[in-house]
């Protein structure tokens, strides 16, 4: 059977452990092929820049390939320094940021129905209420 989840991490240190996998299956389905890379400040910051036109680091990035395929990038360095943002270890902060990816690569757009629906899976896997983290006051707008 041919895989459908891919986990790459090109940073030297250590990933949590979460549930990628599930988190995968229940959001965008079992047949939805996903790739979830960790890459460096200045890896996001170049991928940022070329797809974006921002040029600066970013927490998560998503990128969808195809109707039923999908990557999403993110950066350790810049998620645990957020993370204190939100009173969330960097745990719990990666884990609402994986959540968060898929729903975009789900086709949703930030909105009250992505707020929403970022609680349920959040509440489900990671046990948090959402509504203490709707904003970060350093960046003075919504997560995304």
């Amino acid at each position: 059977m041919e895989e459908k989840f891919s986990l790459i991490n090109k940073t030297k240190g250590k990933l949590p452990r979460l549930p990628f996998v599930l988190l995968k299956e229940d959001i965008l389905g079992k047949k939805y092929s996903l790739s979830i890379a960790f890459v460096s400040k200045k890896e996001s910051q170049k991928i940022n820049k070329k797809y974006r036109n921002k040029n600066k680091p970013t927490n998560i990035l998503s990128f969808l390939l195809s109707k039923k395929e999908g990557e999403i990038i993110l950066c350790p360095d810049i998620i645990k320094k957020e993370a204190k943002n939100f009173e969330r270890t960097f745990s719990q902060f990666l884990g609402f940021l994986v959540i968060h990816g898929m729903l975009h690569l789900k086709g949703l757009e930030h909105s009250s129905t992505m707020e929403l629906l970022e609680e349920k899976y959040d509440k489900k896997y990671f046990s948090r209420d959402r509504r203490r983290v709707l904003h970060d006051a350093s960046r003075s707008r919504r997560i995304h």
